[in-house]
């Protein structure tokens, strides 16, 4: 009786090669959606935190009952942390808040930070590849009344949009931030013809 022949299950080397080449071109149709997808993520996650600081600013000057301002970053590392002005931009157009936000109780109604006025929150700036900025009521800073509206240092109705895009795209994906006559901030998705 002649024994049964075991046939050893496998695969060829040739045949590991082929699905290695495979998975290869798979991976790299995927990379680009892949990174498109977490830059969009980046971005959205960015507009909601900042949507977030927004409304956080608005029902701080209402609880309160005093004047509280959301402004742009400027270059002072923390604890002397203060507003950016149109002169220390941190080398950045003076419509950017890309180097993140400071929210405090502005106690002499200026929109700048000075000493005796608290720091409630600390913005981080925007990850890599995401610009913010504001057009010109929203330059620099949005500032909360007591009742929930904005207003300008001036004594002018604050309202105005910051515009969050993918920097370097031509035209850019971007979601706007509308802070209307009464203060309340809402969002919307948009293109930008030039994201820079």
């Amino acid at each position: 009786m002649k024994a049964a022949r075991r046939h050893a299950g496998g695969v060829t080397l040739i045949e590991a090669l082929v699905v290695l080449a495979l998975l290869a071109i798979l991976a790299a149709l995927a990379a680009p959606a892949l990174g498109q997808m977490v830059a969009q993520q980046r971005l959205q996650t960015t507009a909601a935190e900042l949507a977030g600081a927004l409304a956080l600013t608005r029902s701080e000057a209402i609880k309160q009952g005093q004047r509280m301002v959301l402004c742009r970053a400027g270059p002072e590392p923390p604890p002397n942390q203060r507003c950016a002005t149109n002169s220390n931009a941190i080398n950045a157009p003076a419509h950017q808040w890309t180097a993140g936000w400071l929210l405090f109780a502005d106690l002499n109604g200026n929109a700048q930070r000075e000493d005796g006025e608290t720091l409630l929150r600390v913005g981080s700036a925007a990850p890599m590849g995401v610009l913010v900025r504001g057009n010109a009521p929203v330059a620099r800073y949005v500032s909360y009344m007591p009742k929930g509206h904005t207003l300008l240092v001036t004594g002018a109705f604050q309202a105005g949009t910051l515009t969050l895009c993918r920097a370097g795209l031509s035209p850019s994906p971007a979601v706007q931030i509308v802070i209307s006559r009464n203060g309340r901030p809402r969002q919307q998705q948009a293109v930008v013809a030039n994201c820079v």
